[in-house]
């Protein structure tokens, strides 16, 4: 059986194959545990055009010059040249590209389409939602819960499309920790890191505002914060400087690599979130693989990442009052036997066998 894994968006900024899989390695992953079992092929669409196989998967670099196509012809008429028995479609942002698609292919083949985090869409796309799921077989999202809502807002049919599928996970990995902080040289104890965008979304006021409490009960924390846009930046440093207690106990680090993270999340003991809204969580995944004990908003996504009470706490969404206590309950926790949950959840649900493990069971029942 062949899988293809396709996109219908062009990232023209990237023209060499090798660092472009590496940008998008907590989902490639996911394809290279599935090649165990299948014939895997995916569409990737930048500034090159070629063949490029790696760790069993072919991957298939064309350039159609275009960010986005709404009438996708050469690539369809390609995607029907490799002879698909299912393919994956990432977004439900492409109803008109997966309805065409569905058409060039015929009936025997199946369509999986991935959800990144979209929501259910207004007026012309969600009738072409409507269209196009006569036309997929099954729906992926990080929590069944995120699902159906597309189902209350008469776009998925039934509730029996939608299957619980994380949509990313982590190339990372524990490492010694004197390691990684020869590296970060993070002091602190506990340490709290927060890894985001500084956007309301991601909410790193309310963090800020809950810490300050919380360092009053614990002197000796550290809260590390990493970031690659400024949106909230002046509002969160105007909330330290009020502060003189967090001036030496918030540390503003701004934008790291990806790789460097490593050494950042195997220096940490809690990844903490505040965000009101995620698809799954990147950040997140990878901190739980590295046993950050994880500390999160109590959303859709979250409540499965974290198996629903099977590590790490969950605190309301905005609510300052909410996090304070939940902060102080990592007093009377054991660090280390936290941890070990953390990482038995990311290797049970969210490492990529695991991943893959769902997959091959659901690609089985539908096949």
């Amino acid at each position: 059986m062949k899988i293809v894994s396709t996109s219908y968006v062009n990232t023209p900024e990237y023209a060499d194959p090798e660092s472009w899989l590496d940008r998008i390695s907590f989902y490639t992953g996911i394809l290279e545990e599935l090649v165990k079992q299948y014939q895997v092929e995916s569409i990737e669409q930048i500034n090159y055009t070629g063949k490029l196989k790696r760790n069993g998967v072919l991957y298939h670099f064309l350039n159609y010059k275009r960010p986005k196509q709404y009438f996708p012809f050469k690539l369809h008429r390609y995607i029907k040249k490799i002879k698909p028995d299912i393919v994956f479609v990432n977004g439900f942002i492409f109803p008109l590209q997966t309805i065409q698609l569905k058409w060039k292919l015929g009936k025997n083949v199946k369509i999986i389409v991935i959800n990144h985090a979209e929501q259910p869409s207004r007026g012309i796309r969600k009738f072409l939602q409507r269209i196009a799921d006569r036309y997929v077989q099954t729906y992926f999202f990080t929590s069944g819960e995120m699902g159906i809502e597309w189902v209350e807002k008469e776009i998925i049919a039934h509730e029996r499309k939608i299957e619980e599928v994380m949509e990313v996970s982590s190339v990372f990995n524990v490492i010694d920790k004197k390691t990684a902080l020869s590296r970060t040289n993070v002091t602190g104890n506990p340490v709290f890191l927060w890894v985001g965008r500084l956007n309301t979304n991601k909410d790193p006021l309310t963090v800020v505002r809950a810490f300050s409490e919380f360092v009053q009960h614990e002197l000796s924390s550290k809260l590390y914060m990493i970031y690659h846009t400024e949106d909230l930046k002046e509002e969160v440093l105007q909330l330290i400087q009020a502060n003189s207690q967090l001036q030496d106990k918030v540390v503003m680090i701004g934008k790291v690599s990806h790789t460097e993270l490593l050494y950042w999340y195997n220096s940490s003991d809690f990844i903490i979130s505040a965000s009101r809204y995620e698809g799954s969580g990147v950040s997140v995944c990878e901190a739980m693989s590295c046993g950050c004990i994880p500390i999160l908003t109590n959303i859709p996504s979250f409540r499965m990442m974290t198996g629903r009470g099977k590590c790490g706490l969950l605190y309301e969404p905005g609510n300052t009052e909410h996090l304070l206590p939940t902060l102080l309950k990592t007093n009377q926790m054991n660090i280390e036997i936290e941890r070990e949950k953390t990482l038995k959840q990311f290797d049970d649900e969210l490492s990529f066998p695991a991943i893959a493990k769902k997959i091959t069971k659901v690609i089985d029942s539908i096949s």
